[in-house]
């Protein structure tokens, strides 16, 4: 079993390593840095961390304002308050702008857990996946959640990325690569793809597993970048394997599931399932009780690969009726 650690706790970590050797990385936070890690700069860093109270809204202006002095803002907050509350900010104050702003969002999707739907953000990801120049990244673990957040200092731009509060599988090493915009094989096949973000790239290989039980051979994708989306991968597997499956903790609208989706239908269609929350809202429980109460299970993933399969074998259309 491996080690599991929230990929918020990566983050944090590494923007205190950060703060170290870059003094114009500052933070600016809207009183839950506790809970997104931010903490942990602002413990280290005290000179340099900004609070601005409860109003997402001032902090992102903030940000902002601080950007065009030269500064590399990394700004935090739950992704429900963040990207519904202060859309408008993030919309025209850093990306239309440019401004070189970080936005780093914990508390996303169902495993969230105990807070309930209010604090479950579901949509956060087709929310700024929309926006114009910002770059939009999942990480699959807490290493992983190291690396985006250097890349995202040493990059210019506004950049998103969804941590999380429950503990994910630590999958990946320090010798891994990873890259923004470049999607990672974490697994080899020639049947059907799977291809996921966040804690669903765990879910997914358990997934393959049970699948290879079934004599059939998944390939697993980490598509820990949703803008840019890495397409040559997404093409390669629609080539190669012929079949399908997005899995991922977010509304089936406008998530990863979508950006796939617009990549297929224009370059390589093939059939498609998507594994992800059903036009609903979340709601209070465990995190695995909420995976299993809206199907987001690894073996929801493999009933999908079958189904994917099985319209694949058929010969049937690729859209459904």
């Amino acid at each position: 079993m491996s080690e599991k650690i929230p990929t918020r706790d990566g983050f944090g970590k590494e923007l205190v390593e950060l703060g170290r050797e870059n003094d114009k990385i500052v933070v600016v936070s809207a009183d839950l840095e506790d809970a997104t890690r931010a903490e942990y700069f602002k413990n280290e860093f005290p000179e340099r961390f900004f609070t601005c109270g409860i109003a997402e809204q001032d902090m992102v202006g903030t940000a902002a304002g601080l950007s065009m002095h030269g500064f590399i803002p990394f700004i935090n907050s739950f992704a429900v308050f963040m990207t519904n509350r202060a859309y408008d900010m993030l919309r025209l104050d850093v990306c239309y702008n440019n401004c070189n702003v970080k936005i780093i969002c914990s508390h996303a999707g169902v495993t969230v857990g105990e807070d309930g739907a209010s604090a479950q953000s579901l949509e956060d990801l087709a929310l700024m996946r929309v926006l114009p120049n910002i770059k939009v990244v999942v990480p699959a673990d807490e290493m992983e959640a190291r690396k985006a957040t250097r890349i995202f200092a040493r990059e210019a731009g506004p950049m998103y990325m969804r941590t999380s509060r429950a503990p994910f599988p630590v999958l990946t090493s320090v010798e891994d690569a990873f890259e923004i915009g470049k999607a990672n094989i974490v697994r080899d096949g020639g049947d059907v793809t799977l291809i996921a973000c966040g804690i669903h790239v765990s879910e997914s290989l358990s997934a393959a597993q049970m699948l290879k039980k079934d004599g059939i051979d998944a390939r697993v994708i980490n598509m820990h970048t949703l803008k840019p989306i890495d397409e040559a991968a997404i093409v390669t597997a629609a080539r190669e394997t012929g079949a399908i499956v997005t899995a991922e903790e977010h509304q089936r609208f406008g998530g990863l599931g979508s950006a796939v989706a617009e990549v297929v239908v224009q370059q390589c269609p093939v059939p498609m399932e998507f594994v992800a929350v059903d036009d609903t809202f979340g709601q209070t429980g465990s995190p695995q009780q909420l995976l299993e109460v809206f199907h987001l299970k690894d073996k929801d993933i493999a009933a999908a690969a079958k189904q994917a399969l099985s319209r694949k074998n058929s010969g049937a259309p690729h859209v459904k009726a």
